[in-house]
């Protein structure tokens, strides 16, 4: 697992990418609504949620050392994937599989269920390579170091 640390910045490189491209998906489909549906409202939630981590991420390590908790880190980390996780599933769910054609939105709602499951993917990563580290450096007593990098 120490070799796959070194991919752990540019994991949260293209998760911050792939979360721009959800939030401005889940905006289109949230915009044309009054009142949105649930899950579509959940996914844009979901894109500014995991947005705010990977800030948390990137800039309080290096800029506020002492505020920084891996712990916390790693928490938010988890409870991001589990955020794309049912937020993609419960989106596939709502929406099927339908012939989209030419309707715009059908095929905004497929993009944002497809980079929903790519946010997730990449927060699965993300997870188990911190996951095992904060585990490997508490099995030999030692403070598990932040991987940085956004």
């Amino acid at each position: 697992m120490e070799s796959l640390n070194r991919y752990i910045p540019y994991a949260h490189m293209i998760a911050t990418v792939f979360g721009l491209i959800e939030l401005g998906l889940t905006c289109y489909l949230v915009s044309p609504w009054w009142r949105a549906p649930g899950i579509y409202a959940f996914m844009l939630f979901s894109s500014v949620w995991t947005l705010l981590v990977l800030i948390y991420i990137a800039l309080f390590p290096p800029y506020f050392p002492k505020s920084f908790q891996r712990t916390i880190a790693l928490a938010l980390e988890w409870i991001t994937m589990i955020f794309w996780f049912a937020g993609s599933i419960a989106l596939a769910v709502y929406y099927g599989s339908p012939s989209c054609g030419a309707d715009t939105f059908c095929g905004c709602v497929e993009a944002a269920t497809a980079f929903g499951f790519l946010l997730w993917v990449t927060f699965l990563f993300v997870v188990i390579v911190d996951t095992m580290a904060t585990l490997k450096g508490r099995a030999r007593g030692q403070r598990a170091k932040p991987v940085v990098g956004v």
